[in-house]
């Protein structure tokens, strides 16, 4: 499923997985719902109702009460909208840097932005000897570029500007807006996780468990069946949340791996870059929930599968290698990229279009118009 066969049918194939991940919020949104509306029913049914009247219940309530949830789920959305750059800074620990601080990373931006006439994101600094960045924001205005203070040192200029173009691809293809709308939703799986299964009294000493003086009465019957069938779908909901939002940060980050290769023309800068940062991403202090929006995981210990919050290096970089015609080098900090080229892997692979079209202009042919 979503398989590519070139540069443009990669960068088509993960924004084909991206959108059928995000849609899965939406599923997971009404199973949600019918989870409390199953505790809600078994709590309320007389004792000894059978489990499947519970579950027709359950299913009515549902019918009837799911634009309630779409609404308080728009008004979770809303309170992040006006308060998320303030949390996510917060989180990282991330300040603004003026031009008067930093002109040889200013200057590089605004070129980049310049060549593609794309507003100009303002930039952050981390106070970090790690090497990481990332992009954030929601709409046109708000967008922000962070990165470590250890990578505007170990990074030469070309690399650099590879970095920074991977992160404006993140804005351009609204890959930050859509990250931040991710982490948000999931948020919300994770809040009712805590509040159900964790049992918090919370808000006003209310939680959606069964008091423990109604166990003889509830303990018969349908009732119990259906609180631990909700129990489970909200358990299922939150682990398929987590992995939902692991998946569309790994898939992104290929997409935005190839637009900088297609903003610089110089994939081996993106490939000595990668190298570099492979080793030297990890920021211990960093909040996990903050994790999928760096170029790199930060993680002391990154996961790995399904739980891997970005695809390894050497994946990445034999994407580069396959789809922009990209070199494979052996760098340490401090030390220029090796110029050994792996020819065999070169061999056949090449980032511009040979027909005159601009990098990334919809192919002709089976793979997209020829029209203007």
């Amino acid at each position: 499923m979503f398989k590519a066969y070139g540069l443009y049918s990669y960068i088509r194939a993960n924004e084909l997985r991206s959108a059928f991940l995000l849609a899965g919020f939406v599923v997971l949104l009404l199973a949600l719902m019918f989870s409390f509306a199953l505790i809600v029913e078994a709590m309320s049914v007389h004792p000894g109702a059978p489990f499947r009247y519970i579950f027709m219940l359950a299913v009515d309530d549902l019918k009837r009460g799911w634009p309630i949830g779409v609404i308080a789920a728009g008004v979770w959305f809303a309170i992040a909208y006006l308060f998320h750059q303030k949390m996510i800074d917060f989180a990282t620990g991330a300040a603004n840097l003026s031009r008067a601080e930093s002109p040889r990373i200013y200057n590089l931006l605004e070129n980049l932005c310049i060549s593609r006439g794309v507003p100009i994101p303002a930039l952050q600094i981390i106070e970090s000897d790690a090497l990481n960045a990332y992009a954030s924001g929601l709409k046109e205005g708000q967008y922000k570029i962070a990165v470590t203070r250890g990578l505007t040192r170990e990074l030469t200029d070309a690399e650099l500007e590879a970095v920074l173009a991977h992160e404006l691809t993140h804005i351009r293809n609204r890959d930050a807006q859509l990250l931040v709308i991710a982490v948000i939703f999931a948020g919300i799986f994770a809040f009712v996780a805590d509040l159900t299964i964790r049992r918090w009294d919370f808000p006003f000493g209310f939680s959606p468990h069964r008091p423990e003086r109604d166990n003889g009465r509830r303990g018969n019957g349908g009732a119990a069946l259906a609180i631990l069938l909700a129990l489970v779908i909200i358990a299922l909901s939150w682990g398929a949340s987590v992995l939902i939002r692991f998946a569309l940060s790994r898939s992104r980050e290929y997409l935005a791996d190839a637009g900088s290769a297609e903003l610089t023309k110089n994939p081996d800068a993106m490939i000595s870059a990668l190298r570099k940062i492979e080793a030297h991403a990890a920021i211990p202090a960093m909040p996990s929930r903050m994790q999928y929006f760096f170029i790199e995981s930060p993680a002391l210990h990154p996961g790995s599968g399904w739980f891997a919050t970005h695809p390894s290096v050497d994946a990445r970089i034999a994407a580069l290698i396959e789809f922009a015609g990209g070199r494979d080098t052996s760098v340490e900090l401090g030390q220029a990229p090796s110029e050994t080229i792996d020819a065999s892997r070169q061999a056949g692979a090449s980032f511009l279009p040979k027909d005159g079209r601009a990098p990334l202009s919809p192919p002709r042919g089976p793979w997209g118009s020829a029209r203007r």
